[in-house]
């Protein structure tokens, strides 16, 4: 891998909180809006739903590249995540923490698939990039 790499999103919205817009990455959209909490309409992806999934899909993506990296057979993974809004000590509403709970389902390897979770877990680009409390809970199922 060449560092830097650079990655791309664009979005347009009209004006108003109750606005429906979208995002978009190399012609993959989304939905996005302002969420019910804040007084929007909900109905799309907010920033918080798109934080959390973008911590989710570093966790999954970074066990898949060590998983295939050290041979891990497994099923599939699944995870849950929880994300955390809250007022920090300054004040300041922020991504306070996130917890996944995380299922790997039928692997032979069970030792090594939580060695590679902790790998990931500690090691993920955009895990690395964040001031949010993280952490998870690993359940292996035959």
């Amino acid at each position: 891998m060449k560092l830097p790499l650079e990655f791309k999103a664009q979005s347009q919205s009209p004006s108003g909180i109750q606005k429906i817009w979208s995002i978009e990455s190399y012609g993959h959209q989304a939905k996005c809006a302002v969420p019910s909490e804040f007084g929007g309409p909900g109905g799309g992806f907010s920033p918080e739903d798109l934080f959390a999934q973008a911590l989710t899909n570093c966790l999954v993506a970074t066990f898949k590249v060590y998983a295939e990296n050290s041979k891990l057979q497994f099923s599939d993974i699944k995870v849950e995540t929880q994300l955390t809004v809250a007022m920090n000590d300054s004040k300041k509403v922020t991504m306070q923490k996130c917890h996944f709970d995380v299922k790997i389902h039928q692997t032979s390897q069970p030792e090594k698939a939580e060695l590679l979770i902790k790998k990931a877990f500690e090691s993920g680009f955009i895990l690395n990039s964040v001031k949010t409390e993280l952490s998870y809970q690993l359940q292996i199922h035959d």
